[in-house]
């Protein structure tokens, strides 16, 4: 019996060698990360692979976020708060604290925080990458993963522009945060915004002009000191979180600490080396 030839099984169909040599060469195309792991081509699948998975329930609903960069002086309590709930393990991050210190107008230092998590776009990129279709739209838009369907393959993190996914180490699963909707469902907000001590963090439904959320973001916009801006718009994402910036530091001095694509949350965001704008000599 020759080796060299496919030999097809009695039912005609393509046998395991055969399956082993495509699946070779699937993994031959992609490209290694440092760590010599395996990295996933980004494709965006055809529309209609994820058009339905991007549609909302029709519950009348629509959250989303406000982050006031002015109120939050990093206590990591909004961090803390989230891996106690959805059992984060170390070394990784659903939501993160990004630091950025720099000189004022004044001469004298200053230091803004700025909490991170995942933005639950309106057209999330990481939904029209998911092979296997486990990304979806879940209660107001949130955007959520389905675990029974997810395998791990990591193309989301390869297309979120805000590095709002990882992998997990030992399900290998997509995660990020996922409005803590176990919570949602019980009346309760998600933990992180009930343990913020500062107040930084809104959370709410934007349909409803009572909500607090509404009201916060009725209020930046009659104050003359104070911005609303979102994250990376010309990624046109659409994405849900907003950030109150003060007028005279834009979002454009710190942008750059937060992950991009194929990027997540990593534990160098908290070296002090990282707080401070990086200059040409600095990279050298």
């Amino acid at each position: 019996m020759t080796t060299n030839q496919e030999d097809p099984n009695e039912d005609g169909s393509t046998s395991r060698r055969d399956f082993v040599k495509k699946t070779a060469a699937a993994l031959a195309a992609t490209s290694l990360t440092a760590y010599g792991q395996q990295k996933p081509q980004v494709k965006i699948w055809p529309e209609e692979h994820w058009r339905e998975r991007m549609k909302a329930p029709d519950d009348g609903k629509r959250y989303g976020w406000l982050v006031d960069t002015r109120r939050c002086f990093g206590c990591h309590g909004c961090e803390v708060a989230c891996k106690a709930e959805n059992d984060v393990p170390l070394g990784n991050y659903i939501r993160q604290t990004i630091y950025h210190d720099f000189e004022r107008n004044d001469s004298q230092m200053a230091r803004v925080m700025t909490p991170m998590a995942c933005q639950h776009c309106e057209d999330a990129p990481c939904l029209k990458a998911c092979p296997c279709g486990a990304l979806h739209k879940g209660a107001g838009g949130s955007v959520q993963v389905d675990y029974n369907v997810c395998s791990g393959h990591a193309a989301c993190k390869e297309a979120c522009p805000y590095g709002a996914i990882y992998i997990d180490p030992v399900a290998n699963q997509a995660i990020k945060c996922h409005n803590c909707t176990h919570r949602l469902d019980v009346g309760l907000e998600p933990a992180c915004t009930t343990t913020c001590p500062s107040e930084a963090l809104y959370f709410g439904d934007l349909n409803d002009p009572t909500s607090k959320i509404s009201k916060m973001q009725k209020r930046i916009a009659e104050e003359e000191d104070a911005d609303l801006a979102i994250l990376r718009e010309e990624k046109q994402t659409k994405p849900r979180m907003q950030f109150v910036v003060d007028s005279k530091h834009p979002m454009s001095a710190w942008e750059s600490k937060i992950p991009k694509e194929g990027e997540s949350y990593a534990n160098d965001a908290y070296s002090v080396f990282e707080w401070g704008e990086k200059t040409e000599e600095d990279s050298k």
